[in-house]
């Protein structure tokens, strides 16, 4: 009898589509969505920040307690944390990115093993289905170049590197013709798209919308300075996600210093106010905490923010990393703090938010993505979410709603 493996994916998109790239690949095993009938279980791991960490070391725990499943761990984590938990005995063994094609060689290993491979790896893989989702993840590059003061990945993902176009437009047919519509283009940096092979994000998004079936693209996070002109030509596109997420990571010009960030707040604030005037929904990530960060450059910061028209955030506190160049930086601000600016930060742009639907009173246009607590649950055209009662089954379906309320919390209706 066949073995089965669950697999279990902290993180970004990334490793959403890396986990796909290994469940396509098992030929000698199968896929469980059923963690507890599982014989091994394949932690793909992220480690951005302490908690991260500590959210998949609760897991293995988990893992452990519940019974005899075999533990593998790839992701980012293998490279950070990986080999102090196989000296302990906790995993069977550890791979990296570049090893997760050659999945069924590395669960047969009866010998505990750490291979991390190399950072130059680009994947080979055409993906043409993805488990248990009703949108589709592209990775179409890896790695970044950049050298954020804070940031870790670099390290564990290697530098930017961007996938061969054929395959992702040949990857995106496949899916197209198994009924996908929606694409979401990720990376590490995706932005950095085409670097050193004659192309640009822009451009292959552009290829992408021509491939029938194809109805929305969506992008993960992009720097400021990766909306040049020529994507500047693509705003008004029809399959282009009304929705951005441009990552600050700060909006006081000094902490920007500290964090060795590319993007200066003058430029940012003009590129957000373009966006919104184009009827776009922004995004952005944020880092609170960072040491340098006293209270009068937090309270610029929060003065800057006001100005801005956000809609989204992706924050988080600022976490220690060994070996980047902040976690030797002075003076450090205390967790209570940076907890509070986070909350403080969330708060404004939640409003933000509200006042954007409120604003917006056009059709709404969703994917329902799965059905909980008697709501199908779906995302419009601004990546806001929305919960829809209907007595037909909807996952993965298009719906396109013309009333619906809006709430604090969230959007409503009823098809």
């Amino acid at each position: 009898m066949r073995k089965k493996v669950y697999f279990k994916t902290f993180g970004c998109r990334t490793n959403l589509y890396d986990s796909q790239v290994m469940m396509s690949a098992m030929q000698d095993y199968d896929v469980t969505e059923n963690e507890n009938e599982a014989d091994m279980v394949v932690v793909n791991s992220c480690t951005v920040t302490n908690g991260a960490d500590s959210h998949v070391r609760s897991y293995i725990s988990h893992i452990e307690n519940s019974g005899g499943a075999k533990i593998f761990l790839t992701g980012c984590g293998a490279h950070t944390k990986g080999e102090k938990l196989l000296e302990q005995g906790r995993v069977s063994g550890v791979f990296g990115q570049s090893e997760k094609e050659k999945i069924d060689e590395m669960l047969s290993r009866e010998e505990p093993f750490y291979e991390l491979g190399d950072l130059n790896h680009i994947d080979e893989s055409v993906v043409d289905d993805f488990i248990g989702k009703s949108r589709a993840f592209i990775k179409i590059q890896e790695g970044c170049n950049f050298r954020c003061s804070y940031c870790i990945i670099p390290y564990v993902r290697g530098d930017a590197r961007s996938m061969d176009e054929e395959r992702i437009l040949e990857q995106i047919r496949r899916l197209a013709a198994n009924g996908f519509g929606e694409f979401i283009l990720t990376g590490t940096n995706v932005g950095s798209y085409g670097q050193n092979r004659d192309s640009s994000i822009a451009s292959l998004m552009k290829k992408i919308s021509q491939i029938r079936g194809v109805r929305r693209i969506r992008l993960g996070s992009v720097e400021p300075i990766q909306i040049t002109d020529e994507f500047k030509e693509i705003l008004g596109e029809p399959w282009l996600e009304r929705h951005l997420h441009i990552a600050l990571q700060h909006t006081s010009p000094q902490m920007l210093k500290f964090m060795n960030r590319r993007n200066m707040y003058k430029q940012d604030r003009e590129l957000f106010e373009l966006l919104s005037s184009k009827g776009f929904a922004v995004g952005t990530d944020f880092i609170t905490g960072h040491p340098g960060e006293s209270r009068e450059l937090w309270e610029e910061a929060m003065r800057n923010v006001k100005e801005l028209p956000l809609t989204h955030l992706h924050a988080f506190t600022y976490s220690k990393r060994d070996g980047t160049p902040s976690a030797t930086m002075k003076p450090e601000v205390s967790g209570n703090v940076a907890k509070e600016r986070l909350h403080e930060l969330e708060s404004v742009v939640m409003a933000k938010n509200f006042e954007f639907r409120k604003a917006f009173r056009g059709e709404l246009d969703v994917l329902i993505e799965n059905q909980k607590d008697g709501f199908f649950i779906g995302y419009d055209q601004h990546f806001n979410k929305i919960l829809v009662k209907s007595n037909e089954d909807l996952v993965g379906n298009w719906v396109n709603i013309k009333e619906y309320e809006v709430k604090e919390e969230s959007n409503y209706a009823r098809v």
